[in-house]
């Protein structure tokens, strides 16, 4: 299952971003995305980068409504490029919380503006609707104005902030906790 959707490009051209489920084949480029975002960004509050084995593994785990995503566009080549990935996950362990989840959207920064990031949103809301959930709820880094914005574009509200509840990089780190109900 899989759609196809023109992302917008600033300087008018429009990659052509198709959405598939992500299999073992996609984790390197998973890898890529996701280390980068551990290593160089609060995005993740990980401070561990994945392995490769990891990564199969995080793969291996999900499916149905939690299956990962990926994102792809053409490379020079015409071949499909991973250049982002997204998924849902329960958001509590608790039965109560069953109807609720939780978003992770992540896109190569060198796509960052393409509209690749709000593709993969508009799946997962998809998603989860089709799958019967109640809201959705994403936890991003306090200070990420891009991702607040992405959430808010596609009808998140800000329903609390939880201070300084990570470290990275040395430093305190806040979460913004934002909602969509569906």
């Amino acid at each position: 299952m899989g759609f196809t959707q023109a992302a917008n490009k600033s300087a008018g051209q429009r990659p052509i971003v198709t959405i598939r489920l992500a299999t073992v084949d996609d984790a390197a480029a998973i890898l890529e995305i996701y280390n980068y975002e551990v290593e160089s960004s609060t995005s993740t509050f990980d401070i561990v980068p994945r392995t490769l084995n990891g990564q199969r593994a995080w793969l291996a785990e999900r499916s149905g409504a939690f299956a990962a995503v990926v994102a792809t566009i053409p490379n020079r080549e015409g071949v499909p490029a991973v250049v982002g990935f997204a998924s849902l996950s329960p958001y509590k362990e608790r039965a109560a919380y069953r109807t609720t989840v939780e978003n992770s959207v992540y896109v190569l920064r060198e796509h960052n503006g393409l509209g690749i990031g709000r593709t993969l949103m508009v799946h997962l809301i998809e998603v989860a609707r089709e799958s019967g959930f109640h809201s959705i709820i994403a936890r991003i880094e306090a200070g990420s104005e891009a991702s607040r914005a992405l959430h808010q574009a596609c009808g998140f509200v800000l329903v609390g902030i939880e201070t300084e509840v990570g470290r990275k990089f040395n430093r305190w780190l806040s979460t913004a906790v934002m909602q969509l109900m569906l």
